[in-house]
């Protein structure tokens, strides 16, 4: 029989079981083309189906508008980073970035380089542990755009309701960790976008999704595969594509429509959260949050009485079949990650394993 551990890793994260085990099935021959999806021409008939059923499943899932374009990009949310404002911040204008973690810091960092950006809100100073009111940001209201991530996945905070723009500002949210984990008004946005990795799919694709307006503004001299208009004319098929990366994101929509959409998602991952946190509450302080308030459903980050504990936590857990709970170095402790593919079985095998930790060693 083939193995398969709990898999509470960060990303690459858990995949449906459904989904690859279609993968296998039609791994060398798909669909009786007596190809494989990786070896199809990113130009047949066959790969513009699969990329029109992803994007129809994800329209279908998220309620997105027609004026916005669904785009499969390259180079990780990390790429992103630096095309936002290469796209959409004009010459001499400044951009707003909520700084709520590691990687809205990145996104913050790679913007300047490129030009001027503005940091509304910078929660640095406390860690990350928590995120701030709407009422502290310090908005431009001539600002190119607003960014924030969504949810940080190494502190473990998340945005439940998005943070307002000044008037007239658009709102780009970098929604790689809980990307299709609950319902999202897509209209409040101008763009969203998601490495595929944590809920969507495999490494190797990043979900765009773009308001038609914004598209309008990209400056005419950009290199091809840095222009978001370009990539959006060619249907995201302006070079060869990760063919294989877009299939499975396909695959895990169509299985996320199949188990209830968005709001059965969602409830399935408030109950994994609820049982992990409601663990760490009743703790008596043996397992202690980093994340004060603002606490993500995604990504729980969690320490022990001190680091011998931690690498004991993480190396008996490992024994027990669960994997990836070591937090990150840049904030140690533990950290499980539940992203959609995760069962609830792996949740309650985890709290299992908590309470017996904490007895034999609290």
């Amino acid at each position: 029989m083939t193995k398969r551990v709990h898999n509470f890793n960060p990303g690459p994260a858990v995949l449906p079981m459904e989904v690859l085990q279609q993968a296998q099935a039609e791994m060398l021959d798909y669909r009786g083309t007596g190809m494989s999806v990786m070896e199809i021409s990113h130009r047949s008939k066959e790969f513009e189906a699969i990329v029109a059923e992803a994007q129809s499943n994800l329209r279908d899932l998220l309620g997105i508008p027609t004026n916005y374009k669904i785009l499969f990009l390259q180079g990780g949310a990390s790429l992103q980073f630096a095309m936002l404002p290469m796209n959409f911040r004009p010459a001499g204008a400044s951009a707003d970035y909520i700084v709520t973690g590691t990687w809205s810091k990145k996104a913050f960092k790679e913007s300047q380089k490129l030009g001027t950006a503005k940091a509304a809100a910078n929660l640095e100073a406390d860690n990350f542990n928590h995120l701030p009111a709407q009422a502290d940001l310090k908005l431009d209201p001539n600002a190119a755009y607003l960014h924030f991530t969504s949810n940080e996945t190494i502190h473990g905070v998340e945005y439940f309701t998005e943070p307002t723009p000044a008037m007239g500002v658009p709102l780009i949210c970098d929604a790689s960790s809980d990307f299709i984990s609950h319902p999202v008004d897509v209209s409040k946005y101008a763009m969203i976008y998601a490495g595929a990795q944590k809920n969507a799919g495999p490494a190797g694709v990043v979900i765009g999704i773009i308001r038609d307006d914004l598209l309008e503004k990209v400056p005419a001299n950009l290199p091809n595969l840095l222009d978001y208009k370009a990539l959006a004319e060619e249907n995201s098929l302006l070079n060869t594509p990760p063919c294989w990366s877009i299939y499975i994101v396909g695959l895990v929509l169509k299985w996320a429509k199949g188990i209830g959409g968005l709001e059965g998602i969602a409830k399935r991952n408030q109950t994994k959260a609820g049982l992990i946190y409601t663990t760490i509450d009743e703790s008596g302080g043996f397992y202690k949050g980093h994340a004060k308030s603002d606490r993500s459903v995604m990504n729980i980050t969690f320490r022990l009485p001190n680091e011998q504990l931690e690498d004991q936590f993480a190396s008996e857990a490992k024994k027990d079949d669960m994997i990836g709970l070591k937090g990150h170095r840049s904030v140690g402790g533990m950290r499980a990650s539940l992203y959609n593919a995760l069962p609830v079985e792996a949740a309650q095998e985890l709290v299992r394993f908590m309470k017996d930790f904490q007895q034999k060693n609290g």
